[in-house]
């Protein structure tokens, strides 16, 4: 059992940005606040069999890479937001651990060791975050509105006035806003502002769970008006968001060097930060490597990030989706762009793929596979079993060279695993995505290439 006055030398962090260290017992001790080859002391809040965890109360030996928090909210105090895990670690360092973070569970999980890794993705480290999702709550004895992210590990909503990691056009209206929600009748019935910003539009959904009367419709245009953003209103669901008021441009975000311009509604999927977003495009086709004359499938395409830069590229892109009704956002997007020639969007359960499946879909020398949280288990076993028994997908071939981008290395290592130990791929490079600096969120991308 730790004592609070033992001191522990802190070893490696975890993925929740916990210095992990060990006791005078060998026990591992995760340490909220401590950097590796740290020597500190800590409060144990939680005591298991195998582990405990707590909180870091003192510093005798600091690490040469703890810097000082850029926002004032962040912490370890009660109340600090809980947004960002590592503002207290150099921004060069974090990026280090995360590429660590995917080594380790390429290799522990799935048995894979990338032949090559690549130089981790990075860009701004402030300012960064298009997308956010703040809560909205009215505190009735004090009388004030709050509009922030959750205290740590807390369902609080934190009393932040300004945001660092948005854009600070977004990051300094959170005071304005705070005004503008306490001035209004329903102020009591709008739990959340979610934030989609495009390259000319500052959008904010506004969830309200009682219809707005006309005063307070007027609040939110004169806001929209001093301010200069776009409202958008949501009485229940996603389907249900609508524009406050129509006119002004398109919500939509670009990508350059492939000429490609994307719209779409705030409650769609896009990438939290664009400038990465535009560097990951840019290298997962540079490392597909596609030829004039090739066809690319584009597995959980959503809006068609990577399809339409695809199909700048290949002969034929086939673009798959969950959803009928994103599909047909995706072919919008591709006619919008003068690529529907060239594309075809089709929608399949790609959580319940089978070697019968792929074979019905067609073979294509290269594959992008950007999956969500949960990874592309099902699509990786239906390639393993194809390979495998080649006559369960009759006439199928496995694709060349596969992209996979990730937003969570414990399910690219899964599938990695499958992808390398039984159906015969090479992990021929892989690095870290540093998508959500000072947060301990890890997006990498890897290659996969048959011998």
């Amino acid at each position: 059992m730790s004592q609070e006055s033992e001191w522990l030398k802190v070893e490696s962090l975890d993925l929740e940005a916990q210095g992990v260290a060990h006791n005078a017992e060998g026990k591992v001790v995760f340490i909220e606040g401590a950097l590796p080859g740290e020597i500190v002391q800590a409060s144990i809040a939680r005591r298991k069999n195998n582990w405990e965890q707590g909180q870091l109360t003192a510093i005798r030996k600091e690490s040469s890479q703890r810097v000082t928090p850029g926002c004032p909210h962040f912490g370890l105090h009660a109340g600090a937001c809980g947004g960002c895990k590592m503002q207290h670690l150099q921004a060069g360092a974090q990026v280090a651990v995360k590429q660590r973070v995917l080594e380790d569970n390429l290799w522990h999980l799935g048995k894979v060791k990338p032949e090559v890794l690549l130089r981790p993705i990075e860009g701004p480290t402030w300012g960064y975050r298009y997308r956010a999702r703040f809560s909205v709550r009215y505190v009735a004895k004090k009388g004030v509105v709050l509009i922030g992210f959750h205290e740590r590990k807390s369902r609080y909503v934190a009393d932040m006035q300004v945001c660092k990691v948005v854009p600070p056009v977004v990051g300094n209206m959170l005071m304005p806003l705070r005004a503008l929600i306490a001035s209004m009748a329903e102020r009591d019935r709008l739990p959340q502002i979610e934030l989609a910003m495009g390259d000319e539009v500052i959008a904010l959904v506004l969830r309200h769970l009682e219809p707005l009367p006309a005063g307070d419709l007027q609040l939110l245009r004169d806001f929209a008006a001093q301010h200069g953003v776009q409202w958008w209103l949501q009485p229940k669901g996603p389907d249900t968001v609508h524009l406050l008021d129509a006119g002004g441009p398109d919500l939509a975000y670009s990508l350059p060097e492939f000429g490609i311009h994307m719209p779409f509604r705030p409650t769609d999927f896009t990438q939290v930060n664009p400038h990465i977003n535009a560097a990951l495009v840019g290298r997962a086709l540079r490392l597909l490597a596609v030829r004039p004359n090739e066809r690319v499938i584009d597995w959980f395409c959503g809006l068609g990030n990577f399809t339409l830069p695809l199909a700048t590229q290949a002969r034929e892109v086939l673009g798959i989706e969950g959803s009928e009704a994103l599909v047909q956002r995706s072919r919008e997007n591709a006619r919008a762009n003068g690529l529907a020639h060239k594309t075809s969007f089709v929608a399949r359960n790609l959580f319940e793929m089978t070697p019968a499946q792929l074979a019905l879909d067609g073979s294509a020398e290269r594959w992008l596979i950007d999956p969500p949280r949960e990874g592309a288990f099902a699509l990786a076993k239906a390639v393993a079993d194809a390979v495998q028994d080649p006559a369960q997908a009759p006439g199928w071939t496995p694709p060349q060279r596969m992209v996979y981008v990730s937003c969570n290395p414990a399910t690219l290592a899964r599938d990695a695993g499958l992808l390398v130990n039984l159906a015969g791929y090479r992990c021929t490079a892989a690095s870290a995505v540093n998508m959500f600096p000072h947060t301990a969120h890890v997006e990498s991308i890897a290659v996969f290439e048959r011998p």
